[in-house]
Protein backbone atom coordinates (compact mmCIF):
# COMPACT_ATOMS: atom_id res chain seq x y z
CA UNK A 1 0.00 0.00 0.00
CA UNK A 2 1.02 3.34 -0.68
CA UNK A 3 0.33 6.73 0.89
CA UNK A 4 0.54 10.00 -0.84
CA UNK A 5 2.08 12.30 2.00
CA UNK A 6 2.75 15.89 0.98
CA UNK A 7 6.09 16.66 0.85
CA UNK A 8 6.93 20.11 2.16
CA UNK A 9 4.60 22.72 3.95
CA UNK A 10 3.18 23.52 7.14
CA UNK A 11 1.42 20.03 6.52
CA UNK A 12 4.21 17.58 6.05
CA UNK A 13 5.91 17.44 9.48
CA UNK A 14 2.20 16.95 11.21
CA UNK A 15 1.62 14.12 8.76
CA UNK A 16 5.31 12.39 9.10
CA UNK A 17 4.66 13.09 12.79
CA UNK A 18 1.30 11.34 12.68
CA UNK A 19 2.57 8.48 10.98
CA UNK A 20 5.53 7.89 13.23
CA UNK A 21 3.02 7.82 16.08
CA UNK A 22 0.69 5.27 14.50
CA UNK A 23 3.47 2.88 14.33
CA UNK A 24 4.33 3.44 10.58
CA UNK A 25 7.67 4.75 11.26
CA UNK A 26 9.31 6.31 7.94
CA UNK A 27 12.76 5.14 6.94
CA UNK A 28 15.24 6.26 4.45
CA UNK A 29 13.17 9.00 3.84
CA UNK A 30 16.07 11.70 2.98
CA UNK A 31 14.86 15.03 1.77
CA UNK A 32 14.43 15.29 -2.27
CA UNK A 33 12.97 11.38 -2.12
CA UNK A 34 10.28 10.85 -3.38
CA UNK A 35 9.53 7.36 -2.26
CA UNK A 36 9.91 6.28 1.36
CA UNK A 37 10.16 2.67 3.17
CA UNK A 38 8.06 2.67 6.46
CA UNK A 39 8.87 -0.44 8.64
CA UNK A 40 5.75 -2.00 7.70
CA UNK A 41 6.98 -3.70 4.31
CA UNK A 42 3.87 -3.34 3.06
CA UNK A 43 3.28 0.35 3.52
CA UNK A 44 5.22 2.74 1.60
CA UNK A 45 5.29 6.79 1.12
CA UNK A 46 5.09 9.14 -1.42
CA UNK A 47 5.81 12.36 -1.15
CA UNK A 48 3.82 14.85 -3.50
CA UNK A 49 2.87 18.24 -3.54
CA UNK A 50 -0.72 18.88 -1.02
CA UNK A 51 -2.84 19.81 -4.10
CA UNK A 52 -1.55 17.19 -6.61
CA UNK A 53 -2.51 14.23 -3.63
CA UNK A 54 -6.17 13.69 -5.17
CA UNK A 55 -5.33 13.43 -8.23
CA UNK A 56 -2.35 10.99 -7.10
CA UNK A 57 -4.86 9.17 -5.36
CA UNK A 58 -7.41 8.62 -7.70
CA UNK A 59 -5.38 8.14 -10.71
CA UNK A 60 -3.73 5.06 -8.77
CA UNK A 61 -0.48 6.50 -7.70
CA UNK A 62 -1.27 5.94 -4.43
CA UNK A 63 -3.91 4.23 -2.59
CA UNK A 64 -5.08 6.32 0.25
CA UNK A 65 -3.55 10.40 0.72
CA UNK A 66 -2.94 12.85 3.51
CA UNK A 67 -4.18 16.06 2.51
CA UNK A 68 -6.62 18.95 3.48
CA UNK A 69 -10.07 18.80 2.61
CA UNK A 70 -9.53 22.52 0.52
CA UNK A 71 -7.20 20.28 -1.59
CA UNK A 72 -9.76 17.42 -2.24
CA UNK A 73 -12.88 19.69 -2.84
CA UNK A 74 -10.78 21.85 -5.31
CA UNK A 75 -9.65 18.64 -7.57
CA UNK A 76 -13.21 17.85 -8.17
CA UNK A 77 -11.61 14.13 -8.42
CA UNK A 78 -14.05 11.59 -8.20
CA UNK A 79 -13.56 8.53 -6.67
CA UNK A 80 -12.10 9.48 -3.52
CA UNK A 81 -13.24 8.28 0.41
CA UNK A 82 -13.04 10.53 3.08
CA UNK A 83 -11.88 8.18 5.60
CA UNK A 84 -10.69 10.04 8.80
CA UNK A 85 -10.54 13.74 9.78
CA UNK A 86 -6.72 13.86 11.14
CA UNK A 87 -7.30 17.12 13.45
CA UNK A 88 -4.69 18.97 12.13
CA UNK A 89 -4.32 21.97 9.47
CA UNK A 90 -8.04 23.15 10.43
CA UNK A 91 -8.85 26.16 8.39
CA UNK A 92 -11.67 28.07 6.79
CA UNK A 93 -11.76 29.21 3.19
CA UNK A 94 -13.81 32.82 3.24
CA UNK A 95 -15.34 35.08 0.88
CA UNK A 96 -13.89 38.66 1.92
CA UNK A 97 -14.12 42.52 0.41
CA UNK A 98 -12.42 45.31 1.16
CA UNK A 99 -14.22 46.09 4.73
CA UNK A 100 -14.52 50.33 3.67
CA UNK A 101 -16.42 48.95 0.14
CA UNK A 102 -20.24 48.48 -0.90
CA UNK A 103 -20.18 44.60 -0.85
CA UNK A 104 -21.68 43.44 2.03
CA UNK A 105 -23.50 40.45 1.24
CA UNK A 106 -22.93 37.55 -1.81
CA UNK A 107 -25.36 38.92 -3.76
CA UNK A 108 -23.94 42.14 -4.03
CA UNK A 109 -21.60 40.15 -5.92
CA UNK A 110 -23.76 40.03 -8.94
CA UNK A 111 -21.56 40.34 -11.69
CA UNK A 112 -18.23 40.62 -9.93
CA UNK A 113 -15.23 39.47 -10.58
CA UNK A 114 -13.74 37.87 -7.35
CA UNK A 115 -9.41 36.48 -7.38
CA UNK A 116 -9.11 33.21 -5.85
CA UNK A 117 -6.49 30.25 -5.86
CA UNK A 118 -9.28 28.20 -5.45
CA UNK A 119 -11.08 28.48 -8.79
CA UNK A 120 -13.25 25.46 -8.64
CA UNK A 121 -14.93 25.17 -4.80
CA UNK A 122 -15.40 29.51 -5.74
CA UNK A 123 -17.36 28.60 -8.97
CA UNK A 124 -19.42 25.88 -7.31
CA UNK A 125 -20.17 28.62 -4.06
CA UNK A 126 -21.68 31.21 -6.03
CA UNK A 127 -23.84 28.70 -8.74
CA UNK A 128 -25.34 27.47 -5.99
CA UNK A 129 -26.08 31.16 -4.92
CA UNK A 130 -27.57 31.85 -8.44
CA UNK A 131 -24.93 34.49 -8.16
CA UNK A 132 -22.76 35.01 -11.52
CA UNK A 133 -19.28 36.28 -11.37
CA UNK A 134 -16.05 36.28 -13.42
CA UNK A 135 -13.49 33.99 -11.27
CA UNK A 136 -9.82 35.69 -11.49
CA UNK A 137 -7.22 32.63 -10.79
CA UNK A 138 -3.98 33.99 -8.81
CA UNK A 139 -1.20 31.93 -7.71
CA UNK A 140 -0.58 34.35 -4.59
CA UNK A 141 -0.67 37.35 -2.74
CA UNK A 142 -4.62 36.84 -3.17
CA UNK A 143 -5.79 40.29 -0.55
CA UNK A 144 -3.66 42.69 -2.81
CA UNK A 145 -6.12 42.15 -5.79
CA UNK A 146 -9.39 44.11 -4.53
CA UNK A 147 -6.64 46.89 -3.75
CA UNK A 148 -5.37 47.29 -7.63
CA UNK A 149 -8.84 46.95 -9.12
CA UNK A 150 -7.97 43.24 -10.56
CA UNK A 151 -11.32 41.84 -8.56
CA UNK A 152 -14.30 42.87 -6.26
CA UNK A 153 -13.90 40.41 -3.64
CA UNK A 154 -11.21 37.24 -2.50
CA UNK A 155 -12.19 33.44 -1.88
CA UNK A 156 -8.92 32.58 0.55
CA UNK A 157 -7.78 30.18 3.22
CA UNK A 158 -7.56 31.83 6.63
CA UNK A 159 -6.91 30.28 10.42
CA UNK A 160 -7.21 33.41 12.67
CA UNK A 161 -8.09 36.39 10.23
CA UNK A 162 -5.63 38.38 10.97
CA UNK A 163 -4.10 38.67 7.29
CA UNK A 164 -7.52 39.66 6.19
CA UNK A 165 -7.65 42.48 8.42
CA UNK A 166 -4.07 43.71 8.11
CA UNK A 167 -5.27 44.26 4.23
CA UNK A 168 -8.29 45.58 5.24
CA UNK A 169 -10.74 42.70 3.93
CA UNK A 170 -13.67 42.23 5.85
CA UNK A 171 -15.50 38.63 5.71
CA UNK A 172 -18.47 38.23 3.91
CA UNK A 173 -19.23 34.25 3.74
CA UNK A 174 -17.55 31.27 5.06
CA UNK A 175 -16.91 28.86 1.94
CA UNK A 176 -15.53 25.66 3.37
CA UNK A 177 -14.50 24.52 6.64
CA UNK A 178 -11.13 22.64 6.33
CA UNK A 179 -8.70 20.12 7.63
CA UNK A 180 -6.41 17.20 6.80
CA UNK A 181 -8.00 13.63 6.14
CA UNK A 182 -7.31 10.65 4.97
CA UNK A 183 -8.14 9.98 1.84
CA UNK A 184 -8.71 6.61 -0.06
CA UNK A 185 -9.99 5.38 -3.58
CA UNK A 186 -13.59 3.69 -3.70
CA UNK A 187 -11.79 0.74 -5.06
CA UNK A 188 -9.82 0.21 -1.61
CA UNK A 189 -11.66 1.35 0.78
CA UNK A 190 -12.32 -2.36 2.61
CA UNK A 191 -8.38 -3.10 2.05
CA UNK A 192 -7.24 -4.77 4.73
CA UNK A 193 -4.29 -3.12 5.30
CA UNK A 194 -6.23 0.46 4.42
CA UNK A 195 -8.52 -0.15 7.14
CA UNK A 196 -5.44 -0.95 9.75
CA UNK A 197 -3.71 2.23 8.73
CA UNK A 198 -7.00 3.90 9.39
CA UNK A 199 -7.47 2.71 12.66
CA UNK A 200 -3.71 2.96 13.52
CA UNK A 201 -4.76 6.74 12.92
CA UNK A 202 -7.63 7.14 14.49
CA UNK A 203 -6.31 5.24 17.75
CA UNK A 204 -3.12 7.75 18.04
CA UNK A 205 -6.25 10.98 17.78
CA UNK A 206 -8.39 9.04 20.25
CA UNK A 207 -5.07 8.84 22.96
CA UNK A 208 -4.49 12.38 22.75
CA UNK A 209 -6.88 13.83 25.46
CA UNK A 210 -6.66 10.95 27.81
CA UNK A 211 -4.60 9.80 30.27
CA UNK A 212 -3.75 6.81 32.07
CA UNK A 213 -4.70 6.28 35.89
CA UNK A 214 -3.64 3.50 38.45
CA UNK A 215 -3.56 4.03 42.08
CA UNK A 216 -3.96 1.51 45.21
CA UNK A 217 -7.07 1.45 46.88
CA UNK A 218 -8.32 0.24 50.09
CA UNK A 219 -10.96 -2.69 49.43
CA UNK A 220 -13.57 -0.64 51.74
CA UNK A 221 -13.22 2.56 49.71
CA UNK A 222 -13.46 0.36 46.28
CA UNK A 223 -16.87 1.68 45.88
CA UNK A 224 -16.16 5.11 46.47
CA UNK A 225 -13.54 5.74 44.30
CA UNK A 226 -15.64 3.95 41.39
CA UNK A 227 -17.83 6.67 41.85
CA UNK A 228 -15.01 9.26 41.68
CA UNK A 229 -13.98 8.47 38.14
CA UNK A 230 -15.12 9.35 35.35
CA UNK A 231 -13.58 7.19 32.88
CA UNK A 232 -14.14 5.40 29.93
CA UNK A 233 -16.61 2.43 31.36
CA UNK A 234 -15.57 1.20 34.76
CA UNK A 235 -12.55 0.86 35.93
CA UNK A 236 -9.77 -2.58 35.79
CA UNK A 237 -9.45 -3.60 39.20
CA UNK A 238 -6.44 -6.02 40.20
CA UNK A 239 -5.54 -7.95 43.95
CA UNK A 240 -2.13 -6.79 44.86
CA UNK A 241 -0.04 -9.63 46.10
CA UNK A 242 0.70 -9.86 49.74
CA UNK A 243 -1.71 -6.35 50.65
CA UNK A 244 -5.36 -5.73 51.38
CA UNK A 245 -5.43 -2.60 49.07
CA UNK A 246 -5.86 -3.66 45.20
CA UNK A 247 -5.02 -1.72 42.22
CA UNK A 248 -7.46 0.45 39.71
CA UNK A 249 -6.55 1.83 36.71
CA UNK A 250 -8.60 4.22 34.77
CA UNK A 251 -8.64 6.11 31.57
CA UNK A 252 -9.53 9.94 32.06
CA UNK A 253 -10.20 12.84 29.80
CA UNK A 254 -7.34 15.28 30.93
CA UNK A 255 -9.08 17.92 31.58
CA UNK A 256 -10.43 16.03 34.65
CA UNK A 257 -7.44 14.84 35.92
CA UNK A 258 -6.23 17.50 38.16
CA UNK A 259 -10.18 17.25 40.00
CA UNK A 260 -10.22 13.44 39.76
CA UNK A 261 -6.79 12.90 41.79
CA UNK A 262 -7.69 15.47 44.38
CA UNK A 263 -11.25 13.68 44.57
CA UNK A 264 -9.43 10.10 44.71
CA UNK A 265 -7.33 10.68 47.58
CA UNK A 266 -10.04 12.71 49.27
CA UNK A 267 -11.73 8.59 49.23
CA UNK A 268 -8.60 7.24 50.37
CA UNK A 269 -6.46 6.11 46.80
CA UNK A 270 -2.68 6.38 47.41
CA UNK A 271 0.17 6.36 45.13
CA UNK A 272 -1.79 7.34 42.13
CA UNK A 273 0.11 7.72 38.94
CA UNK A 274 -0.60 9.49 35.87
CA UNK A 275 0.80 8.63 32.70
CA UNK A 276 0.50 9.47 28.50
CA UNK A 277 -1.27 7.05 26.63
CA UNK A 278 0.25 7.01 22.84
CA UNK A 279 -2.62 5.11 21.34
CA UNK A 280 -6.00 3.85 22.61
CA UNK A 281 -8.17 1.39 20.34
CA UNK A 282 -11.86 2.05 21.09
Amino acid sequence: MRIAVPNKGRLHDPAIDLLDRAGLHVVDGADRKLYAQTVDPDVTVLYARAADIPEYVADGAADVGITGLDQAEESETDDLVDLLDLEFGSCRLVLAAPEDGDIGAVADLDGGTVATEFPSITRDFFAERDVEVDIAEVSGATELTPHVDIADAIVDITSTGTTLRMNRLAEIADVLESSVRLFAREDVVDDEKVQQTRMALESVLSAEDKRYLMMNVPEDRLADVKDVLPGMGGPTVMDIAGKEDVAVHAVVNEREVFETINALKDVGASDVLVTEIERLVE
